[in-house]
């Protein structure tokens, strides 16, 4: 673990607005961030093939709760970690993230029968814990930008897709059965290969947090 966290030398990257290290806290953020991604992807994928192989199964639908849960609280932990150079949006991802969850616990908590018949059976509550899935949507986007991968240009319009079509119910059940499938597939293909990926990269350049920063200070002391 620690020869992960630490390369054995110092190494002075050159950023757009001047030279920067990456240092031992930087590489245990991006850690905490896959970590996050990768049990939110377990999570996800194994409700998944639940519903899919045995969805009629009372079991398997209250089963489901916990894991839903276990997909919030980590995703949450991602979006605490992840580094995007726009402050505002990694804020708007986190406040969404945050409206999904409340929701999900309100729905969790109140309603007489498990969560995920809840959602199922009442697609308005898409307006909600939808939410959760924007956020989630908004790494997909994040990495396809900046990585190019394949699995998340396609998870990007997958997701609100098979959600809106939910909310309006215009595909037939097998059909949202099959779109399930693929995300869930290529959720944990995304996650592994997070897993593999060299740390500098997902850290980014630092001189231009830096900068924004400054800059962010600048504004507030012309405005004080």
């Amino acid at each position: 673990m620690t020869q992960i966290l630490q390369s054995p030398e110092p190494i002075v990257y050159q950023g757009q607005f001047g030279d920067f290290t990456i240092t031992k806290s930087d590489r245990l953020g991006v850690i905490i961030y896959r970590t996050g991604l990768m049990i939110a992807a377990l999570s996800f994928t194994l409700g998944s093939v639940l519903v899919l192989w045995q969805g009629e199964n009372p079991t398997v639908i209250q089963a489901l709760t916990p894991l839903i849960g276990c997909f919030c609280l980590a995703l949450g932990v991602s979006l605490a970690t992840i580094h995007i150079y726009m402050a505002s949006l990694h804020r708007i991802l986190q406040l969404f993230w945050l409206i999904g969850a409340i929701t999900t616990v309100i729905l969790a908590i109140n309603s007489s029968e498990p969560l995920a018949l809840t959602v199922y059976n009442n697609p308005v509550t898409i307006f909600g814990v939808g939410f959760t899935f924007a956020a989630l949507t908004g790494i997909y986007f994040k990495e396809a930008f900046c990585f190019n991968r394949l699995e998340t240009k396609l998870l990007t319009p997958l997701v609100p897709f098979l959600l809106l079509s939910h909310l309006v119910g215009f595909l037939s059940i097998e059909m949202k059965e099959f779109l399930l499938g693929i995300w869930a597939f290529l959720f944990i293909i995304f996650a592994i290969r997070k897993a593999f990926q060299a740390i500098p990269p997902d850290i980014g350049d630092k001189s231009v947090f830096e900068y924004l920063h400054q800059q962010k200070n600048l504004e507030k002391a012309a405005h004080s």
